[in-house]
């Protein structure tokens, strides 16, 4: 099975979905902030291992405590996920923090800031031309 194959595409999703439920509605870790979400999961192609992008809403710490409650409980995300799955091998998944969403709403701040700033600097010339 080719990386981006159809079928390779659609268990990605799959266990997106159901890892997801998983992390709300199963594992009950006081660890794990509860605006925690999966972004992306990249199944391997032998389906051995897993790589579950997580994004969680919040300070440094919280997501530190995420990702360390979410390390600890993977043996039992794997095991619903074999429950819920029909895999003749059920991926090892390894959790690795996403900042991508965090990183993007700064950016956009940062750009907002500067369009105000430009918007300030530029009207007064405007008005005088009008």
């Amino acid at each position: 099975m080719r990386k981006n194959s159809i079928k390779n595409t659609r268990l990605n999703e799959e266990v997106m979905r159901e890892l997801s439920n998983i992390i709300r509605n199963e594992i009950k870790d006081p660890r794990i902030h509860p605006l925690t979400s999966v972004s992306l999961v990249e199944v391997a192609p032998d389906l051995k291992t897993c790589k579950a992008y997580i994004s969680v809403l919040g300070d440094e710490k919280a997501q530190q405590d995420t990702m360390e409650g979410l390390k600890s409980a993977a043996g039992y995300a794997r095991r619903c996920l074999a429950h819920s799955l029909n895999l003749r091998n059920t991926p090892e998944i390894r959790f690795i923090l996403d900042q991508s969403i965090e990183y993007g709403v700064r950016m956009s701040k940062k750009i907002d800031e500067l369009a105000a700033k430009e918007g300030r600097e530029t009207r007064p010339e405007t008005e005088e031309d009008a």
